[in-house]
């Protein structure tokens, strides 16, 4: 039995019992899906495959690693004053 990591600080993911909530993301986005094409295994065993893969690239990668590549390609649009436009790649004097 593998331990569990239980969060310890404030700035810790949030969690939902035992399962970080980007966990959670895949898994229950499939369910709904599932129920309402009737596939509902096939789509339940798809969120986890997709669980299982995301938790490998997660520990492989520094921390706040998918919001930052979220924000590159502009799914995750900031609104504050300071924050570029993530599509400018190249800053000129």
């Amino acid at each position: 039995m593998n331990p569990i990591d239980m969060p310890k600080y404030v700035d810790d993911p949030p969690t939902v019992m035992l399962w970080r909530v980007d966990d959670l993301v895949p898994v229950v986005l499939m369910l709904i899906i599932g129920i309402l094409v009737d596939r509902l295994p096939l789509f339940l065993l798809l969120g986890v495959l997709l669980v299982r893969l995301y938790s490998k690239f997660r520990e492989s990668r520094a921390d706040g690693f998918a919001l930052h590549w979220m924000y590159w390609i502009g799914m995750f649009p900031m609104r504050g004053r300071t924050t570029p436009n993530p599509f400018c790649r190249r800053w000129l004097p």
